[in-house]
C-alpha cells in the first residue's frame, strides 16, 4: 500500500479508492459551486479556506486571507461575541446557529437583490460547524447563507400585517381610532384605574344639529366636518389620550390620569375652539358647535360601561340645556 493517505471503504474491496489529491479536487468544486459562503478556520480562528461564494461578494484576494485571523480579514465582525461563540462551537464539539432575526449580518457582504432593501448587506444566516480530523486537529466551518430575499418579504409581511392592524383599529374617516378600539382601550384604562387607585375622566361629545348640516351641505359637507372637527380636537390632546369616534357624529375621549376639574377643562377649550373656528366647504362658511359630557370614575361604578353612561347622560344634559356648552355627571358619594 503507498504511504499517501487513502479513503476508502474496507468492506468491500471491490469499491475504488481515492486519493487526497482527488478528494480535495472533488471538495474544491463543490464548494466552490455552493450559493453558500464557505469558511473553515483552524482553532486560532485563522482562516484555512473559503470559497468562491466569498470571493465573488468581497474584494478581499485569496492569499491575503488565507492563514490570516477571521478578525483582521473581517474588522466587521463582533469579535467578543463571535470568539464566545466559535469557542463554545469548540468546547462542546457541537453546531450552533445565527440567525438574520437575531442579528442581519456577521459579514458585510453586498447583496445582489435588485430591489432596495433597508440594508445594503445582505441578510444571512450562519451555522457554525466544529470539524475534528484524523491528526486531532480542531476546526470550525462557518456556512454563510444569503437569505435576503426571505428577509426582505418577511419584512414586508410584518410591515403588511401592521398595516392591518392599524386599520382595524382606525376610523376609515376621521382616521381617529374606531368605537371597537376605543372601547377596549377604555376596559383596560378602566381596570388600571382600579387596579393602582388613579384617576380616570372621560368626555362624550356630540355636533350640534348634525342632521341639518347633512341637509343643508349634503354628505360630502358632513363628512368634511367629521374630519376638521376630529383634526382640531386631536390637536389639543395628550400624548396618553385616547380619541375615538363612538358612533356617527358622536366622539368620546379617555383622559387617564385626570380628575374632573382637568377634564372639565379641557371639555370647555374643546367646546370653545370649535365654536370659534369656521369652516369652509365648496366657498361656504360653516359654523359648527359640540355638546360635552364629563364624567369621573368614582368608587360607585362596578365596570366601565357605567362611566360611559355617566358620560352619555351629562352630554344629553348638555343638549337640552341649550347645546354649545359643558355639563359634568353629578359626583356620587358612595
Amino acid at each position: 500500500m503507498s504511504n499517501n493517505k487513502l479513503f476508502t471503504t474496507p468492506i468491500d474491496a471491490n469499491v475504488p479508492v481515492v486519493n487526497e489529491l482527488v478528494f480535495e479536487q472533488i471538495n474544491s468544486q463543490i464548494t466552490d459551486q455552493l450559493n453558500t459562503g464557505v469558511l473553515v478556520l483552524d482553532a486560532d480562528f485563522n482562516i484555512v479556506l473559503w470559497n468562491r461564494f466569498l470571493q465573488v461578494h468581497t474584494d478581499k484576494i485569496t492569499d491575503n486571507i488565507i492563514g490570516k485571523s477571521i478578525f483582521t480579514a473581517f474588522p466587521e465582525l463582533p469579535q467578543r461575541w463571535l470568539s464566545r461563540k466559535l469557542s463554545s462551537v469548540l468546547q462542546l464539539n457541537t453546531p450552533s446557529f445565527c440567525s438574520w432575526q437575531q442579528r442581519h449580518h456577521l459579514f458585510e457582504l453586498p447583496h445582489t437583490r435588485p430591489i432596495t432593501t433597508d440594508s445594503e448587506f445582505m441578510a444571512q444566516n450562519c451555522t457554525f460547524l466544529p470539524i475534528e480530523s484524523d491528526t486531532r486537529d480542531r476546526h470550525i466551518c462557518i456556512l454563510i447563507e444569503d437569505v435576503t430575499d426571505a428577509c426582505h418579504y418577511q419584512m414586508q409581511l410584518q410591515k403588511t400585517l401592521a398595516e392591518i392592524a392599524q386599520i382595524s383599529r382606525i376610523d376609515g374617516l376621521t382616521q381617529i381610532y374606531n368605537r371597537r378600539h376605543w372601547q377596549d382601550s377604555l376596559e383596560q384604562e378602566y381596570a388600571k384605574a382600579r387596579r393602582h387607585d388613579k384617576k380616570l375622566s372621560l368626555i362624550m361629545l356630540d355636533l350640534d344639529h348634525f342632521k341639518l348640516l347633512n341637509d343643508n351641505y349634503g354628505h360630502q359637507g358632513g363628512d368634511m366636518v367629521l374630519i376638521e372637527v376630529s383634526a382640531l380636537i386631536s390637536a389639543l390632546l395628550r400624548v396618553e389620550d385616547t380619541f375615538g369616534r363612538y358612533g356617527g357624529e358622536e366622539f368620546a375621549i379617555i383622559l387617564p390620569e385626570t380628575d374632573s376639574a382637568g377634564a372639565m377643562e379641557l371639555a370647555h377649550r374643546i367646546c370653545r375652539v370649535i365654536a370659534t373656528t369656521p369652516l369652509t366647504y365648496n366657498s361656504q362658511v360653516i359654523n359648527v358647535t359640540v355638546s360635552l359630557g364629563v364624567a369621573q370614575l368614582s368608587c360607585n361604578e362596578s365596570n366601565y360601561e357605567e362611566l360611559i353612561t355617566q358620560a352619555d347622560s351629562a352630554l344629553y344634559q348638555a343638549k337640552s340645556q341649550g347645546r354649545n356648552q359643558v355639563c359634568s355627571a353629578p359626583e356620587l358619594v358612595s
